[in-house]
C-alpha cells in the first residue's frame, strides 16, 4: 500500500511524543510506501495534482525501536502524484487554509483520506460541535461571534460566575483563558483583544463553563466511530488548561458507562461526515471539542495502556484499502463479463 503523511517536515516531529511518527513507523514496519510533505508542497502538473514529498526509503531496515528509526530514517524530496496514494493522513495542526482541502479535492475519489475532505471542511472549525443534533444534549452552551457588543452582553447575562473564552482557530490549548464574569472594568478591552486582529477581526467563543474543568478533561481517541483508547489530561495548578502541550500532565483512563454512551453518539456523527480518526475532549460528561486534523494522545496512551494504537489505526487503512481493491478488481471482472458476452 502506499501511504502518504501531509504534516510537519521530519526534522520538526518529536520522536519522543509525536503521534504521526507512530503512525509513519507502523507502516514502514509493514513495508508501505511512505511519504511525507507539508501542505505549501502541494502542486499542480498538467492538471494533476502532485506533492514535493520526501519518500522513506524503501531499501532501508526499518528499526523496531522508533527513536533509531526517526534518526536512522532515510528520506527521498520527489515530485509524486497524489492519485498514486492509496491512503492520505492529513496530519496538521489547524487551521487548515482552504486552498490545501481544495487541492485535495481534485483526488479526494481516487485516494482514501484520513480525513474526509468534506469532512474536514465541516468538522475544521470549533463550531462543529454545534451540528450535533442527535448528541446535542452532550454540548456545552456555546456561543460565537466577532461582534464586541454582543459578546459583552452575553457574559453580563450570564448567571454563572465563570465561562471559557478561547480563540475560534486556536489549538494544543493557546489562548484559552477561564472568564470570571463579574469581572465587568476589564471584560471588554479584553474582548477587544481577541476580536480585533490586524487585517480582520477574528471570530471567538464563549462557552459554558462546565464543572470540574478545573480537575481537567478525558481525551479520547475515535476511530471509526468507536473509542480506542482515552486519557485523563489534569491542568497545572492556576492553569485553566488541561493540554498537556500547555503544561498539563497525563494519566491511566477507563470510561465509565456515560462517556461511552457519549462516544457512541458522537461517533455515529463523525461517521456519517467522513471522519474517521478524531480527538474528542470530554468534561463532566460534556463534548468540549473535536480535533479531526492532528489528533494527539497515541504516545501516552500506549504507555499507559501497553498497547500499540497505531496498529489499530493502520489495520483499519488496510481495511478500507482492500475493500477498494475488491471492489475495483469486481468491477473490472464485470466489465470482461460483458465484453465476453
Amino acid at each position: 500500500m502506499h501511504i502518504a503523511f501531509i504534516a510537519d517536515s521530519w526534522e520538526e516531529l518529536n520522536p519522543e511524543i509525536d503521534s504521526t511518527v507512530r503512525l509513519i513507523h507502523e507502516s514502514c514496519i509493514r513495508g508501505h510506501r511512505v511519504g511525507l510533505f507539508a501542505p505549501g508542497n502541494l502542486t499542480v502538473r498538467d492538471n494533476e495534482t502532485y506533492a514535493y514529498c520526501n519518500m522513506f526509503s524503501k531499501n532501508q531496515n526499518t528499526s523496531e525501536n522508533i527513536l533509531t528509526f526517526y534518526k536512522k530514517a532515510k528520506l527521498s524530496r520527489q515530485m509524486v502524484p497524489l492519485k498514486g496514494f492509496d491512503t492520505i493522513f492529513i496530519r496538521k495542526n489547524p487551521p487548515v487554509h482552504n486552498l490545501v482541502l481544495s487541492f485535495l479535492d481534485s483526488v479526494k475519489n481516487d485516494t482514501f483520506m484520513i480525513n474526509d475532505v468534506d469532512g474536514l471542511r465541516k468538522a475544521g472549525s470549533k463550531i462543529y460541535s454545534t451540528t450535533f443534533d442527535e448528541a446535542s444534549e452532550y454540548v456545552p452552551e456555546t456561543h460565537v461571534s466577532k461582534d464586541v457588543d454582543y459578546l459583552e452582553s452575553v457574559i453580563k447575562e450570564c448567571t454563572a460566575d465563570k465561562m471559557i473564552l478561547k480563540p475560534l482557530d486556536g489549538y494544543g490549548g493557546k489562548g484559552v483563558i477561564l472568564l470570571e464574569t463579574k469581572a465587568q472594568s476589564s471584560i471588554r478591552s479584553l474582548l477587544e483583544f481577541y476580536v480585533e486582529g490586524q487585517d480582520r477581526k477574528n471570530y471567538v467563543i464563549l462557552q459554558e463553563y462546565i464543572p470540574g474543568a478545573d480537575q481537567g478533561d478525558i481525551r479520547v481517541l475515535m476511530l471509526n466511530g468507536e473509542p480506542i483508547g482515552a486519557m485523563k489530561r489534569t491542568p497545572k495548578e492556576g492553569d485553566a488548561r488541561s493540554n498537556v502541550h500547555a503544561g498539563g500532565t497525563a494519566s491511566k483512563y477507563s470510561l465509565n458507562k456515560q462517556e461511552l454512551e457519549l462516544c457512541r453518539k458522537v461517533g455515529q456523527k463523525l461517521i456519517i461526515d467522513g471522519i474517521y480518526f478524531a480527538g474528542i475532549d470530554i468534561i463532566n460528561n460534556k463534548l468540549i471539542e473535536v480535533n479531526v486534523l492532528s489528533p494527539g494522545g497515541i504516545t501516552r496512551i500506549n504507555s499507559f495502556n501497553k498497547v500499540k494504537l497505531q496498529r489499530k489505526i493502520v489495520d483499519f487503512a488496510e481495511l478500507i484499502h482492500r475493500k477498494r481493491e475488491d471492489a475495483l478488481n469486481k468491477k473490472i471482472a464485470f466489465r470482461k463479463a460483458i465484453e465476453n458476452a
